[in-house]
Order: C-alpha cells, then sequence, then structure tokens
C-alpha cells in the first residue's frame, strides 16, 4: 500500500502552511532597519545636493528620497513577516501609477538607488546596503562632480553683418579652449549665433570684450548640462 500523501495547489494555503510563513515582527530589528535605512537616505540626499548639476535644484525631490528609502524598508519588514500580507501589497502596489515626469535621467539613478538601498536594509542585508552605497556614492561623487572649468556653456551673439560674425569667431577662438556652432539664424538685419564652447578660465571675462565688438548688439552667456535641441 503506498503511504505517500500529495500536495495540492489549495493545500499550499492551509493554515499549517500559512503559519509557517507568518513571524512576529522584532521591535529592535525594525527600529535598526530604519535606523540604517534613515542614514543611507541621509547619504543619498546629502550626496545628490553636493552633485547635482541641473538648472533648479528641488529639495522637495531630494528630502523625497530620503523618505522614499525609509518607506521601501517598512514594507520590507512587513512583507517578511507574512505571506498573506506579501500576496497583497503586491497586488495593491502593481496597480499603482506614477505621473511625476523625471527630467533628468540622473535623478531616476538616485531614486532606484533609494528604492534599492530600502529593500536591502528592510531584508537585514546591512553590511550589503552600506557597502553598496558606499560604492554607489563614489562613483557618482567622481563621474557627476565636475569642476567649472569642464562644464560646457551656451553662448549667444546678435550681430548685424559678416564682418562683425567673423570678429566674434576671432575672438572667441583666443579666448576659449575650444567651440562649435550649434545654431545659426540669419534675417535681414541680425545675426543670431548659438555656439557651445569650454572655458579656459574661471571668469569669462571675454562675454565683455566680444559685446564692445562693431556690430555686435548683445551677448549672453549661459550654463548648461549638455542636452541641446536645435
Amino acid at each position: 500500500m503506498n503511504n505517500e500523501t500529495t500536495t495540492t495547489f489549495s493545500d499550499l494555503f492551509n493554515d499549517n502552511f500559512l503559519e509557517s510563513f507568518q513571524s512576529d515582527i522584532s521591535l529592535t530589528q525594525t527600529l535598526l532597519s530604519l535606523g540604517i535605512s534613515f542614514l543611507l537616505g541621509l547619504f543619498v540626499y546629502f550626496l545628490y545636493k553636493r552633485v547635482f548639476s541641473g538648472v533648479l535644484y528641488s529639495r522637495n525631490f531630494n528630502t523625497a528620497l530620503m523618505g522614499l528609502t525609509m518607506i521601501t524598508t517598512l514594507i520590507i519588514i512587513a512583507i517578511n513577516s507574512n505571506l498573506v500580507l506579501s500576496l497583497g501589497m503586491v497586488g495593491a502596489l502593481s496597480i499603482v501609477r506614477f505621473r511625476t515626469p523625471i527630467k533628468d535621467a540622473t535623478d531616476l539613478v538616485f531614486l532606484f538607488w533609494a528604492v534599492a538601498v530600502g529593500i536591502v536594509s528592510g531584508a537585514g542585508f546591512y553590511s550589503l546596503a552600506v557597502l553598496g552605497s558606499v560604492c554607489i556614492g563614489m562613483v557618482l561623487f567622481l563621474f557627476m562632480k565636475r569642476t567649472t572649468l569642464d562644464n560646457p556653456y551656451l553662448f549667444i551673439v546678435h550681430c548685424d553683418g559678416i564682418e562683425s560674425e567673423q570678429a566674434v569667431y576671432k575672438e572667441i577662438q583666443q579666448a576659449v579652449k575650444k567651440f562649435n556652432v550649434k545654431q545659426k539664424n540669419v534675417t535681414a538685419d541680425d545675426t543670431e549665433l548659438t555656439l557651445e564652447l569650454r572655458l579656459k578660465k574661471d571668469e569669462p571675462a571675454f562675454v565683455h570684450t566680444i559685446n564692445e565688438i562693431s556690430g555686435v548688439k548683445n551677448a549672453v552667456l549661459l550654463s548648461y548640462d549638455g542636452d541641446y535641441t536645435s
């Protein structure tokens, strides 16, 4: 006689099975996980503020990164304690849609970093969370924090003819490290030049010199992040 029993799919969700996946949430473990996620979220907060190179810094977005780290940790702690709750959270979170646009690709990197720190901290892998955050932070700092000399600039000049345009090119060749023309708009009485350039010195004093060239109406120097749409 065969005494082997066959486990069906419905048997997986009986009381004994579910109870084996239920555990009490330790207050000490919870506070430790939240404390580590807070410290790592604070690290993400200060690093984002330090390496930000966009047009307008958003303090609310940066604060949200730190909050997202702790919230994710809290969710992972709850999921680890109860199988039924974890299935319910997966279903609930799968229908959530975030409509906030991400204007900079680096913001997306920091978002994923905050979520990853929260997941790893909530799962109890504290050494991995700390070591991974330190490594990621060093890489981001080294590659994103650029000095002013390395930043590209947009230089917009309005002049009234070919002679003044040639004079502008001549002066720029002497004053900057390198440049290239991004756009040239010519009308009957005006020529608009948009150039991307790299400075030789910290002080862009050459703008005053170019503005004094005969035929130049105005000159504007703008710092930008390298993304340009013609």
